[in-house]
Formats: C-alpha cells, sequence, structure tokens
C-alpha cells in the first residue's frame, strides 16, 4: 500500500466512524473496567487512550472500576485469607482498610493517570462520596440461605453531585467501588453493581462491562461460544442451566436493574482484544454479548 493510499484509508475508517459518533455524541456512557484485563498495562493504557478518545468526540464517558486482582493480592502480602461467597468478596475489618487504601491509592491513581497521559482531563472520585450502602449479606441463588460475608454492601443511594460537577468541568470521572454507610462504616461495593447503580443515576445511554472474558459464552470451556445477544427474559433460563453463575450473577443482577431504570443497552465486552471499546461502539456487529430488553430496538 502507497503513502497515499494508506492515508485515504484511514480516512475512510473516520468517514464511516461518522454514523456511530453521530448517533451517540453527548450521550452519557458508564465504562466499568475490571478483570486481569486491569494486570496488563499496555491493555490499560490502550483503553485509557480509548476512553479519551470519546470524550473528545462528544460522547460523555464515566469509568467506574474494579481491583480485585491487586486487592487480593495485596491480601496475600498481609497474611489475610482470600475468601468469595457467591461472587462477592469476604471483607473482615482488616480487609476492608486494605480494599479502601488499594483502590485510591493504587488502582485509581493509575488510571487517572494513564487518562492524563492521553491527554484527557480526569477527575479522581471516591465511591464513598457517591454509593450511600447498608450492609448487606450474601444469598445462594439457589438454596437461598443467606450467609455474613462482613463489611460488604448494597447500595441504597447514589449522590450524583461529585460525577456531574466533574463532566460540568470538562472532566472524565474515574470512581472507585466504595461506600458510606449510615452507621459510619465503609463498605466494600461489587464493581460491577457499582457501575450500575451509577449508570441508572445519572441516566446514561450504555453501560458498558471491559474485563477479560469476551462475553457470555453457551459453554464456559470455548471462548468462541459467546451469545451475541440476551435478553432479560431469557436469564432465569441461563442461571438455571448454570451458564450465568459465580461473579457473573451479581454482574447480570444489575444490568437488568439498569435497563429497567431506562438505559438503552448494556455490553459485554473483552478488554483483550486492542480497542475493543471502539469496535463496539463503532461498528455494527460489535464484539462481545449485549443485554436488551424484550423490547429493544436491536
Amino acid at each position: 500500500m502507497s503513502f497515499m493510499e494508506n492515508l485515504i484509508e484511514k480516512a475512510n475508517v473516520l468517514v464511516e466512524a461518522l454514523p456511530y459518533i453521530q448517533r451517540f455524541r453527548r450521550s452519557l456512557m458508564v465504562v466499568k473496567f475490571g478483570g486481569s484485563v486491569m494486570e496488563e498495562p499496555e491493555l490499560v493504557a490502550g483503553a485509557m487512550r480509548d476512553i479519551v478518545m470519546l470524550e473528545a468526540i462528544g460522547i460523555t464517558p464515566v469509568v467506574v472500576h474494579g481491583g480485585g486482582k491487586a486487592i487480593s493480592a495485596a491480601l496475600k502480602e498481609k497474611g489475610i485469607p482470600v475468601k468469595f461467597v457467591n461472587g462477592l468478596r469476604y471483607t473482615c475489618g482488616e480487609t476492608i482498610k486494605i480494599v479502601d487504601d488499594v483502590l485510591h491509592n493504587q488502582v485509581n491513581s493509575q488510571l487517572v493517570s494513564l487518562g492524563r497521559d492521553a491527554g484527557g482531563k480526569m477527575a479522581a472520585i471516591s465511591g464513598k462520596e457517591v454509593l450511600r450502602a447498608e450492609k448487606t449479606l450474601s444469598k445462594d441463588p439457589v438454596s437461598g440461605v443467606e450467609e455474613d460475608i462482613g463489611f460488604v454492601g448494597k447500595v441504597v443511594g447514589v449522590n450524583t453531585s461529585p460525577i456531574l460537577e466533574a463532566l460540568a468541568e470538562g472532566k472524565i470521572p474515574v470512581v472507585t467501588p466504595l461506600g458510606s454507610g449510615l452507621d459510619g462504616n465503609i463498605y466494600n461495593i461489587n464493581a460491577d453493581t457499582a457501575a450500575s447503580k451509577i449508570a441508572e443515576a445519572i441516566h446514561a445511554r450504555k453501560l458498558v462491562f471491559v474485563s477479560d472474558v469476551p462475553g457470555v459464552l453457551e459453554d464456559k470451556d470455548d471462548e468462541n461460544s459467546v451469545i451475541p445477544t440476551i435478553h432479560t427474559t431469557d436469564i432465569p433460563d441461563l442461571v438455571s442451566r448454570g451458564i450465568l453463575s459465580g461473579g457473573m450473577l451479581p454482574k447480570i443482577q444489575g444490568c437488568v436493574k439498569a435497563l429497567e431504570s431506562g438505559i438503552n443497552k448494556v455490553l459485554m465486552i473483552n478488554g483483550k482484544i486492542p480497542h475493543a471499546l471502539l469496535l463496539e461502539i463503532f461498528t455494527e456487529s460489535g464484539v462481545g454479548t449485549q443485554i436488551v430488553r424484550p423490547d429493544s430496538r436491536m
């Protein structure tokens, strides 16, 4: 390909993206980062660069992040056992201190720094200022048995002011998944749930989960078995068949509530694919699983 042909090809790509830019311009979009994707510096840097690009072309992104692997590593270093119950981390008094420290001083600060390196105006926002929480128990989806899992909370309210103020200043909010309880305690919030609740509260158009899985798999051992579209009415059957289980359950539950609140579409995409976020938004086929209401127009 000649130099001029290469330039023309690049221009064609921009032109092809125009309808999607026009469709989503000025739309609020919540993007949740998690999984082992966050452990690969090049992928994280690329994803934050894509986020900055979205903002530059007129889409309004809000980032909510997890940090599970970094937290587990810190707990291991301190000799504190790592335990999960129905997809939620058991969080004792010592654990919540480590969760708080890692999420704010390691994960959030890294994402904000990478966004700034890409030329974005970023705002580090603590979930403790945004999410109002109360203690919750873990309920087994099959037996219904409830178990105390420590300082893990459910979201009972969202203070959107810090996020909206950052957006009004032209900044991209990057939010940690922690909540403040009326009892004065800090609660660990499942990051998928936090993203869903924030998306619901700010009336986002889209909610996108970026992780290390390609989407919802029909066969967990076959990454080529991605289910491209799931309607909310399909979910009970997928749970009973074991296709939706473990850590996927709080994600799916959050998706359903977000859709019920008026969000147009929830997407699950594989962050290990370079520019997965841009491919999902600016191509018709997408690269993961979309979850929609039965009456949603495709």
